[in-house]
């Protein structure tokens, strides 16, 4: 069985010291909840092609960027269910397209090329981006913690803090153990602020009061630049011996 499910939000992006996170965990209390799944590991299956156009592009900073990723929130065996998102971003706005299936009718159209096994039109808009970028294969593999705050006052706003960020660019499992390469100095806290509209008087009062300000961070972007300073070195290395 397969679900499908639309998100159109802003996300605002701040990264915080571990006393900054608290003095914000304070600061929410009255107004939201950690959500009943409580700390979880997300791990993500990103997927680009064979010269990372997509992260290349991303890295640009366009009015439009996208992205394709298969996400789980546990430790995935093959009957578990799976997310396969695409993930798109026009000024600031994110829009979000996702089928929900088990693990693996998902890796397997991934794996060898087959077509989605459901169809609707969110599963005709992931094909068309699949053959519009031809050779789409798993590029890197990212797990974090997270832990999801919701608005107690049933509106869409959410909060959510990212810690023990690790990329990898092989082990493609979401059945695997979480690790790889950190990509946050220990300590260090993403908060992502998701919204439909504006933000509510007493966050941007906190953010104001503890001197935050929104911050440009992409998991897969970082990953990326340093997948590619480690084979720049491992290149200079290469020469060298070679020499």
């Amino acid at each position: 069985m397969s679900y499908q499910a639309t998100f159109k939000r802003y996300e605002v992006k701040y990264l915080l010291t571990e006393q900054q996170k608290n003095e914000m965990l304070r600061a929410m209390q009255p107004y939201m909840e950690l959500d009943r799944y409580g700390r979880t590991t997300i791990r993500n299956i990103y997927f680009d092609t064979d010269t990372y156009r997509l992260i290349r592009r991303s890295l640009e900073k366009p009015a439009y960027k996208e992205k394709l990723r298969i996400r789980s929130y546990q430790t995935a065996s093959l009957e578990d269910p799976v997310f396969v998102e695409l993930k798109k971003k026009y000024r600031s706005v994110v829009y979000k397209r996702r089928l929900t299936l088990p693990e693996a009718q998902a890796m397997d159209s991934f794996q060898y090329g087959l077509p989605l096994p459901v169809h609707s039109q969110i599963a005709d808009e992931i094909e068309y981006f699949r053959s519009f970028y031809e050779g789409l294969h798993p590029a890197v593999f990212l797990s974090y913690e997270r832990e999801a705050f919701y608005a107690l006052d049933g509106g869409d706003f959410r909060i959510t803090f990212d810690e023990n960020i690790l990329y990898r660019d092989y082990d493609f499992s979401l059945g695997s153990e979480a690790y790889g390469t950190p990509l946050l100095e220990e300590g260090r806290t993403l908060m992502e602020i998701k919204t439909p509209g504006g933000l509510p008087l007493w966050i941007s009062h906190e953010l104001n009061q503890l001197g935050l300000y929104r911050t440009s961070f992409s998991k897969y972007g970082l990953a990326y630049r340093h997948m590619m300073e480690k084979s720049s070195m491992e290149e200079s290395r290469r020469i060298l011996h070679a020499s």
